[in-house]
C-alpha cells in the first residue's frame, strides 16, 4: 500500500497555497484553472483510483490540459497533496456544532471522522504526524477541541484526548476499508466466506487442543456472521475509549474542591 507524508512540501509555497495568500489566474484572466479547480480534481483521482494513481499528469488528463500548466498554480505533487488533506478535512470542521456533553461531543468526532475515512479512503495512506497547517485542518482541531474543553481537564490531556480518538478511529477506518477491498477483489462477501468457510474450520478447530480459540471464535463467527464485523469493532471499540476518558475526567474533577 503506498504511504504518502504530509509536510514534504516547501513549507512557504505549502502555506501559501493552503491559505491562498497568492494565487495567479490564466493569462487571459478567466477562470479557466485554479488551486481549488486542481485541488477537486486530484481528489477526485485519488478517491477513485487510489493514491498510488496521484500525479500530476494524471491530474492534468482529468483536466484535459497540458502537465506543465499546473505548475502555475501547484509547485508539485507534495504541495498539493497538503491541501487535499486540508480541503477534505474541511468536510469535518463544517460539520456544525458539538452537541452537548464532552461523551456525545465525543462520540460525534468519532462518527465525523469515521464517515471521512470512509468517502475518502486515501486519507489512510498519508501519514500525517507533521500535520498540515491549513484553514481546515485548524478549524477541524479548534472543533473538535470543543468537546472536551472546560471539563475538568489540562491543555495537554485535552489535546491527548483527541489523538486517542482519532487513532482509534484510524484504526477501525483502515480495517473497514480492507475488508471493502478484501470483498472487491475475492468478489465474495465476509458473509459468504463465513458461509463457505465456517463448517469446515469447526471441523478442524480442535476444542480440545485450542478450547478457547474454538468455542470464541465460533460464537463469535456466528454472532456477526463473518469472520470480523468493521462496524461492531468500531461501535464496541468507541464506547470502550470513551469509558476509558470517562475514567480520566472524573478522576481529575474529584481533585476539584
Amino acid at each position: 500500500m503506498t504511504t504518502e507524508y504530509s509536510g514534504k512540501g516547501d513549507p512557504a509555497r505549502s502555506l501559501a497555497l493552503l491559505w491562498r495568500t497568492s494565487e495567479r489566474t490564466s493569462r487571459k484572466g478567466k477562470p479557466d484553472l485554479s488551486v481549488d479547480r486542481i485541488v477537486r480534481a486530484a481528489i477526485e483521482v485519488a478517491d477513485g483510483e487510489g493514491l498510488a494513481a496521484l500525479s500530476m499528469r494524471r491530474v492534468a488528463e482529468r483536466l484535459g490540459v497540458g502537465t506543465m500548466s499546473l505548475y502555475t498554480y501547484v509547485p508539485g505533487k507534495p504541495e498539493l497533496l497538503d491541501v487535499m488533506l486540508d480541503t477534505v478535512y474541511g468536510e469535518a470542521s463544517g460539520g456544525g456544532d458539538l452537541p452537548e456533553g464532552w461523551r456525545a461531543g465525543l462520540e460525534r468526532v468519532a462518527r465525523d471522522n469515521w464517515a471521512l475515512y470512509l468517502r475518502h479512503p486515501w486519507l489512510l495512506q498519508v501519514a500525517v504526524s507533521r500535520p498540515v497547517l491549513g484553514p481546515n485542518a485548524t478549524a477541524k482541531y479548534d472543533r473538535e477541541l470543543a468537546a472536551v474543553d472546560g471539563i475538568g481537564l489540562g491543555d495537554l490531556e485535552m489535546d491527548s484526548v483527541l489523538t486517542l480518538i482519532n487513532g482509534f478511529v484510524h484504526g477501525a477506518a483502515r480495517g473497514a476499508v480492507e475488508s471493502a477491498r478484501a470483498e472487491s477483489a475475492t468478489g465474495m462477501s465476509d458473509a459468504e466466506w463465513w458461509a463457505a468457510h465456517g463448517p469446515f474450520l469447526s471441523r478442524v478447530t480442535d476444542p480440545e487442543r485450542f478450547p478457547r480459540a474454538a468455542r470464541v471464535g465460533r460464537s463469535a463467527g456466528e454472532a456477526l456472521q463473518a469472520p470480523y464485523s468493521p462496524e461492531h469493532a468500531f461501535e464496541f471499540g468507541l464506547a470502550r475509549v470513551l469509558d476509558g476518558v470517562e475514567v480520566l475526567v472524573d478522576k481529575r474533577n474529584a481533585r476539584t474542591p
